[in-house]
């Protein structure tokens, strides 16, 4: 018997997503991270980050985008944020660029889609040519940040990312603008 593939696309995502991006988010970051944090620190987080409406203001804002990884072009099972770099360290210039968040679904981890995800991401943030990149992440999430590592990324910083009352320490990554090779082909995502 043949093993069935799921049938996975990436695609940016548009207002009308708005709904399925809260849903995802809020499911994502507890399946990540829900076990770090007290009930009540973990609902409001929820509430103020990842609600219909600030994800419809993003979507609205030409500044930032969003993609979406999708099953058989309707379950949304992972996703991605860029936009112009918020982190507060005393570097970041007008310009510069952020990948604000990256997940995907537990169940599809370790799958190559969060690479190809990423790959979107930076493909839009130097759409107009190299620039200086940025990412915050969670102090000890090792294995996201070899992964950064082996995309160029340093560490430059570090933050105290609240979650409710509860303080996150988390290290900021950049990447100086450089040249794109040559033969790197572009994400036809972005």
């Amino acid at each position: 018997m043949t093993e069935q593939r799921p049938n996975l696309m990436i695609r940016r995502a548009v207002l009308a997503d708005a709904q399925a991006l809260s849903a995802l988010s809020a499911q994502t970051f507890t399946e990540t991270f829900g076990h770090l944090y007290p009930p009540e620190d973990l609902e409001f987080f929820l509430r103020q980050t990842y609600s219909v409406e600030a994800h419809a203001e993003l979507l609205n804002d030409p500044a930032y985008a969003f993609w979406l990884l999708e099953r058989d072009g309707s379950e949304a099972i992972g996703y991605a944020l860029a936009g112009p770099c918020g982190l507060p360290h005393d570097e970041v210039a007008p310009g510069d660029g952020e990948l604000k968040r990256l997940y995907v679904r537990q169940s599809l981890q370790n799958g190559g889609w969060g690479g190809q995800l990423f790959r979107a991401v930076i493909d839009w943030l130097e759409r107009d040519g190299p620039r200086t990149l940025w990412i915050g992440v969670w102090s000890e999430n090792l294995g996201a940040q070899r992964f950064y590592e082996r995309h160029g990324f340093r560490r430059v910083g570090e933050y105290e990312f609240p979650v409710g009352r509860v303080r996150d320490l988390e290290f900021i990554l950049r990447r100086e603008a450089a040249a794109q090779p040559a033969d790197r082909p572009r994400s036809e995502a972005a």
